[in-house]
């Protein structure tokens, strides 16, 4: 069955075509991420950026508060703090970047969007502020709606569905009813890798990872160096590049048009293997239905 999904999202003016896969590049602010907490610091933030560019970035995501399982929430005064300084530095010294926000409050939305970021990543479905939708509707930003079940801090405690597929089909439907309520207009679907699932809810979620194209938006997978990788493969996450890779290449498969990862360079090389094996797997299949019309 073929879907016509949204290929283009409209980034305050900038069209961002999703014809092909684009790489959403992690930069993490905060102390306390998983994987890279406390690496990037006003000394060489701009410097990471550069790289991430140079390597194949289409869109840099800024966080500013840590979303791992049981972390805590920090104060809006602390993530501010922690993010518009160097978003101020980022866009002056980058002014042609797609740059995503990773947060769930109103406050910092409204603040990110004059300091000139374009896109909004909530882990949170807008279930942690009431006035995140309308918030995100009023800046004219397009969104990233991502599936949590729980909160960061209880969300790995006993984590339980009947049918994860299903359910998450249903959560995404319920919700973009009320995001195109509120005025949203460009939405993308994340259907939340990690956050309050198992093992084995992870790997059913990837395998039926495809059914959500007939919602027509663009997916998003964020599986870098997660605990998908590093309970499976009995590793650290410092040691899940490998890893990383494998699932970054089954999620194009399954459907995914923007990769959310730590490791940019090793993404695009995979991207660039999937770009070449993808046209010709299609004229393949083109010719094969074309010369069995014939037959």
């Amino acid at each position: 069955m073929i879907f016509n999904q949204q290929y283009n999202i409209n980034c305050n003016g900038r069209i961002l075509s999703l014809e092909k896969p684009l790489i959403m590049a992690i930069l993490n602010l905060t102390p306390d991420s998983f994987y890279d907490g406390g690496r990037w610091t006003d000394k060489n933030i701009l410097k990471r950026v550069a790289e991430m560019l140079a390597e194949g970035a289409d869109i840099v995501d800024i966080g500013a508060m840590s979303s791992k399982p049981g972390a805590d929430f920090i104060s809006v005064e602390q993530e501010m703090e922690r993010l518009i300084s160097p978003l101020k530095a980022i866009v002056k010294e980058f002014p042609e970047i797609i740059i995503s926000v990773d947060t769930w409050r109103s406050e910092i939305v409204k603040a990110v969007h004059l300091e000139g970021a374009h896109i909004i990543n909530d882990i949170s479905a807008g279930n942690l502020d009431d006035n995140l939708f309308k918030t995100v509707a009023s800046c004219g930003m397009p969104y990233v709606l991502m599936h949590m079940q729980g909160t960061p801090q209880n969300m790995q405690l006993n984590p339980f569905y009947t049918d994860i597929t299903k359910e998450i089909l249903d959560f995404f439907i319920q919700k973009l009813e009320k995001l195109r309520t509120a005025g949203i207009k460009d939405i993308v679907l994340d259907p939340g890798f990690g956050f309050g699932k198992t093992l084995d809810n992870n790997y059913e979620l990837l395998a039926g990872m495809h059914n959500f194209k007939m919602l027509e938006l663009p997916i998003l997978a964020g599986v870098s160096r997660k605990s998908m990788i590093c309970r499976l493969l009995k590793c650290i996450p410092e040691n899940a590049l490998n890893g990383s890779t494998a699932l970054h290449m089954l999620c194009l498969e399954r459907g995914a048009k923007i990769l959310r990862v730590h490791d940019v360079k090793e993404t695009a090389e995979a991207i660039k293997i999937w770009n070449l094996y993808n046209s010709k797997h299609s004229n393949a299949t083109y010719l094969q239905n074309n010369t069995s019309l014939h037959q």
